[in-house]
């Protein structure tokens, strides 16, 4: 068998970081999370299109309003807290782990209030305002993260780990990963006999 010599060695390592630097373990995660953050967050509400609630008179079945929202524009923002002050800041995920809170960023949807007259159809569009709906958890190293970019000092800095690849949340204060499971037969019980003795099992 044939030795390796040191400086091969030392090559196939770095050929090795050189290939994970580029193509991470947790890839499919990253990949995943930020297709659905940069599109199909915003491909679901613009399939929704618009929300419009019943407003009834009390003596008539007929709707008062044909009034809805239009859904437009979804906006994510960077990772932030905001305090018992009232004052808003930017959370890193190690502050998160060691106050116990979760690495989110606040979600905003811009809504257009649009009155539509009942007789003649015509709509009157008022003013968008932008609204906040939510929180949303932010998967570590991901694009809206705020370590994504980092250089290793900067990363060190911050209380984090460089070779940390990331691909996971920060939920009040614990670290989470989602864990992609198979399903033969979703929702289904499988069962199967077994005769290794003179009774069978299930």
């Amino acid at each position: 068998m044939a030795k390796v010599s040191s400086t091969e060695a030392q090559n196939n390592w770095v050929v090795m970081r050189a290939f994970f630097e580029e193509t991470k373990l947790v890839h499919q995660h990253l990949d995943s999370y930020n297709d659905f953050i940069g599109n199909k967050l915003q491909r679901i509400i613009t399939e929704v299109g618009k929300i419009q609630p019943d407003i009834h008179n009390r003596t008539a079945k007929r709707p008062l309003s044909q009034f809805y929202l239009r859904l437009g524009q979804l906006t994510i923002e960077s990772p932030s807290i905001r305090e018992a002050d009232g004052s808003k800041k930017p959370i890193y995920p190690n502050e998160a782990r060691v106050r116990d809170l979760t690495y989110s960023s606040p979600l905003f949807l811009e809504m257009t209030p649009v009155d539509v007259d009942r007789k003649t159809g015509i709509e009157e569009q008022l003013e968008p305002v932008n609204i906040y709906i939510g929180e949303l958890p932010v998967m570590l190293k991901s694009k809206v993260c705020l370590l994504a970019g980092l250089s290793d000092d900067e990363l060190v800095t911050q209380g984090e780990d460089p070779n940390d690849p990331g691909g996971y949340f920060v939920i009040n204060g614990s670290e989470r990963v989602l864990v992609t499971q198979e399903d033969l037969a979703p929702n289904r019980v499988l069962v199967e006999e077994t005769r290794r003795s003179s009774t069978s099992t299930h």
